[in-house]
This record gives structure tokens, sequence and C-alpha cells, in this order.
């Protein structure tokens, strides 16, 4: 299987690509949707359930800018799936092209402990973790607007301002009384 690299083609001149990936895929359909509708650049919105990608598509597809994992936090396959598909990203992708967005934090069945792991996996790649509501009509729309904003930095549409440093402003921390999660 051969890795997703973020520079493997060049920047289209004020348009960005960005990949959703999520194993239920019910918020990413309705969060590609409002995404499609920006107007003020050209946004091609690509879905997965995983990674790796197909390997036949390779020579088709575009310049992927920004990685989104979407993670139900409700179910414990959704969080595996997302950890199982970081292998097949290139290292490139962790200097600020890669984001984590939790759906279903505010629910009361979700377990501390799997919270705590996400928060622990965006924290070790030095990710951005977002946290989303996938229940309320707004919840896509105003979610949208976040990774827009972060997006328009990763494909180089904002001046004077790189992926890097936005991730640096915008990456996930964990409290040091958390103990040191194993991801491997």
């Amino acid at each position: 299987m051969s890795l997703l690299k973020p520079f493997s083609r060049r920047p289209a001149l004020n348009t960005a690509t960005i990949l959703l990936v999520e194993r239920e895929e019910e918020f990413q359909q309705r969060l590609a949707e409002v995404l499609v509708e920006e107007t003020a650049v050209t946004l091609n919105v690509r879905l997965a359930k995983s990674l790796p990608l197909p390997f036949e598509n390779q020579h088709s597809r575009p310049r992927i800018d920004l990685v989104v994992f979407i993670v139900n936090l409700t179910s414990e396959l959704s969080l595996q799936s997302a950890r199982a598909s970081l292998k097949y990203l290139d290292p490139g992708y962790f200097l600020g092209k890669v984001c984590f967005m939790a759906t279903n934090a505010r629910n009361a069945a979700v377990p501390q402990e799997r919270l705590d792991t996400l928060r622990g996996l965006a924290a070790s790649l030095r990710c951005t973790l977002l946290f989303a509501e996938d229940q309320t009509a707004d919840g896509a729309t105003n979610a949208s607007e976040r990774l827009l904003t972060i997006l328009k930095v990763a494909a180089g549409l904002v001046p004077m301002t790189t992926a890097l440093y936005l991730s640096n402003l915008t990456m996930c921390t964990v409290p040091s009384n958390t103990n040191e999660v194993d991801f491997d």
C-alpha cells in the first residue's frame, strides 16, 4: 500500500482539496454538502471510509491539502478506524495538514477514556482537535466554517500564514496529569 503524500502534486490556483475520513459516514455527507457551498475558492471534497485510498485512481487524484478524521465518540470502531488509517499518511501531512473532528462528545454514554484517547492521539501527533455537534441543524455549518479556515491556510490560500504556524496555534494539548498512551 502506498502512502498518501501531501506534496506529490502541484497546487492549483485558488483551489483547495479536503479529504473527510469517517467510518460511519453519517456526519461526513452532511458536512461535505455544506463545504461544497463555499464560493470564495474552488473546493474539492473527497470522502473515504478509511485509508489507504484505492491505488487505481491515484493518477487522477488531486493534491489533498487537508485530511480530516471524523471520529464518532459513541463508536469504538470509529476511533480504531481513524487510528489504523494514520499509518497510510506520509509524515509530511502531520505538519499542519491533518486534524481530528470529534462528534457526540456531549453524549452521556461516551466513555471518558475514549475522549481521553482521542485527545492523547491528537496531542501526540500535534494535530488540531475540533468538536462538532452532529445532532443539530447548525452543527455541520459551524463545523464547516472552522474547517474552511484551517483548509485555506493548509492549501496556501492565506498570505503570510503557513499550515505549520497554524497547527502550532491550534494543536491539541493534554494536561500533564494524563498518563501517556501507546498508539502503536
